[in-house]
């Protein structure tokens, strides 16, 4: 992944370091040095790969930037082999648990390792105005636990195979590269009343295999994870990854909201789709998903 800034090899002023020999030998050490305060805050993490046994728990009151050292790619990686029923449940298996608002993160791979033997998340975000920029998820059966509050996925990399990408968040995810490295689901919306109203967004994405996979027609846009599941994807490149049906169905008696506006690409004809909701005039915008303040907390440069 290319950061769309000039590289970042140093901490920014006023932040702490994490690496060998730094001022931080772990990220945890350096997340709970922060202690109870509220002040902004930014963590800058040395090049390496760092493994995380027992995961990484961010619940910082104040605002939290963590910057991964990036000359033109990402050169940070944290990861974790951990399913979900050895864990515990979804949450505890997350190589990142990230209970915080207003929270930022670039130019970081987060992975899982679990791989295809069952439930195994590498980021759950449970916090309002998150944003991820330039970041990596690495993972196979729920990847991305993107679970509450109103989420920014900015030019970033999702890898997965079964319903990767889930959960009840506000999230966009934009100029992204969604990979699948296995036959399954993209998305598992638990959107479960009318009230609720939130989307998963895809915006100038691209849909694919990951590198060395071969998986023409066998992916699924998404299924409903919860009976009101809505997720769009809008002015992509669906290649021929997916399935000519689309979509696929979960929860029992559901009644999805699953829309595609003004895509690209071999697997963007939507004349044999199942459950897709139509006609669909007008993609959905940054203001209808999060409200009129989004340009206040997303990083509008990337």
């Amino acid at each position: 992944m290319l950061s769309k800034r000039a590289g970042r090899t140093s901490p920014p002023t006023g932040c702490s370091s994490v690496g060998s020999g730094r001022q931080y030998s772990t990220i945890t050490q350096a997340i709970d040095a922060l202690g109870s305060g509220t002040s902004a805050a930014c963590i800058f993490i040395y090049p390496g790969t760092y493994t995380v046994a027992d995961g990484v728990s961010i619940r910082y009151k104040g605002p939290l930037t963590l910057y991964g050292s990036t000359p033109d790619a990402n050169q940070v990686t944290f990861t974790r082999n951990k399913g979900s029923y050895d864990a515990g449940s979804l949450d505890a298996s997350s190589t990142f648990n990230i209970v915080s608002s207003n929270f930022r993160a670039y130019n970081i791979n987060f992975r899982n390792t679990y791989g295809s033997q069952g439930q195994a998340v590498a980021v759950t975000a449970n916090g309002d105005k998150q944003g991820y920029y330039a970041c990596g998820f690495y993972g196979y059966q729920d990847t991305l636990y993107a679970k509450s509050g109103r989420q920014y996925y900015s030019n970033c990399y999702v890898e997965g195979a079964v319903d990767f990408i889930f959960g009840f968040a506000a999230a966009w995810f934009g100029e992204c590269t969604v990979a699948s490295n296995g036959g399954g689901y993209i998305t598992a919306s638990s959107r479960g009343t009318t009230a609720d109203d939130v989307w998963y967004v895809f915006d100038h994405s691209t849909i694919r295999a990951a590198t060395g996979h071969n998986l023409a027609g066998k992916v699924f846009l998404g299924r409903p994870w919860r009976v009101l599941a809505r997720v769009i994807y809008q002015n992509s490149v669906l290649t021929d990854v997916v399935h000519p049906e689309g979509w696929t169905t979960m929860a029992q008696g559901a009644t999805p909201e699953f829309r595609e506006f003004q895509n690209t690409g071999a697997g963007s004809n939507t004349a044999q789709r199942k459950w897709l909701t139509s006609p669909t005039t007008a993609g959905v915008s940054k203001s209808q998903l999060w409200g009129s303040d989004w340009g206040t907390w997303i990083d509008t440069t990337w």
